[in-house]
């Protein structure tokens, strides 16, 4: 019996352990993310841009924003010449992880002052023990009811 308690309490600290583990990898992600975030705020282009993974992508809102971390920083270069690249607050953030911890998706809403609500998401991956974007989509959620207009303007142009 006593073989049996050591066996089941060895198995909660193990569990609770695990808990624990994925409860500081989601805070670090955070972390990155909101520092990522922040660095934009104040255009801080280094910062933001050493968040990315070397073969990092970013999409924006329009289809035709497809950029690897180069054409982004390239077409994003203004943007930082100034005492705020953008502004985005999030919210609402879910992260998940990979079976081996090394790969994280996230998603979350952003309050934007010149998009209004907007919706990020993406993946992030464990390089030489930090978190590094792998892959961020910027979209703007477009409510059920307006999809319909909204197709028809953009099927007009």
């Amino acid at each position: 019996m006593t073989r049996l308690i050591r066996i089941f309490a060895l198995g909660l600290l193990g569990m609770a352990a695990s808990v624990a583990s994925a409860q500081t990898a989601a805070r670090q992600v955070g972390a990155v993310l909101d520092d990522w975030h922040q660095a934009a705020s104040v255009a801080d282009e280094a910062r933001y841009f050493g968040h990315f993974a070397p073969n990092g992508i970013f999409m924006g809102t329009d289809a035709t924003e497809r950029w690897t971390v180069t054409q982004f920083r390239e077409w994003a270069k203004p943007q930082f010449q100034r005492k705020s690249a953008w502004s985005f607050q999030p919210r609402d953030r879910h992260v998940e992880f990979s079976g081996d911890g090394k790969t994280a998706w996230f998603d979350e809403m952003l309050d934007t002052p010149n998009l209004g609500l907007c919706r990020g998401s993406g993946v992030l991956v464990s390089l030489g023990r930090k978190w590094k974007i792998a892959q961020y989509n910027l979209s703007v959620p477009i409510p059920n009811a307006l999809v319909s207009g909204i197709v028809k303007q953009i099927a007009a142009r």
